[in-house]
């Protein structure tokens, strides 16, 4: 990256010239090429609306899990600590993947054994773009919305390709 103030060159991602010590950090933002892109940069996470996080504290068992989801037509259940605290999350992958004709009476086991541990999360005034990425890196469709630790939403990525689909095609 060539500094624009004394024209050194510098590694690709400085954040700094090393030869002048002007900041560089603003040079590396992406420069968004249409109404989407732009909207992934700029809107933060409130724009999605999330939906109310759906929980059930640590000591819940896989049957009480599923149950949940099925009543509240959800894809994720966030375990939670006694002080509200996200602990964990289990999807419907987690049933597929991990128990559904691979554990016998998994229904009567404890949640907090197949749960994610410690799930990646976003807070409510990260951009869009920050949710996409943490989900695709992560290879996760779903991410818990938490401020100071404790859910307030649970966002999914056919959210923000619903958010996505209106930037399109708007006029």
């Amino acid at each position: 990256m060539i500094c624009p103030s004394c024209g050194h060159v510098n590694l690709p991602g400085a954040d700094t010239c090393d030869n002048c010590l002007s900041d560089l950090s603003p040079l590396d933002l992406p420069i968004p090429q249409d109404r989407v892109e732009a909207s992934l940069m700029m809107h933060t996470i409130f724009a999605l609306e999330p939906r109310a996080p759906v929980t059930l504290p640590l000591s819940a068992t896989l049957a009480e899990v599923i149950a949940l989801m099925i009543q509240r037509e959800v894809g994720a259940v966030l375990l939670i600590d006694e002080a509200d605290q996200v602990c964990g999350i289990i999807t419907e992958r987690d049933f597929l993947t991990k128990l559904i004709g691979v554990v016998p009476n998994y229904d009567r086991l404890p949640a907090r054994q197949f749960m994610t541990h410690d799930p990646e999360t976003v807070a409510p005034r990260d951009t869009l773009a920050t949710a996409l990425g943490k989900m695709d890196l992560g290879g996760y469709r779903h991410l818990p919305v938490v401020n100071d630790g404790k859910a307030v939403g649970l966002i999914s990525v056919r959210d923000i390709i619903d958010h996505m689909t209106r930037m399109t095609l708007k006029g």
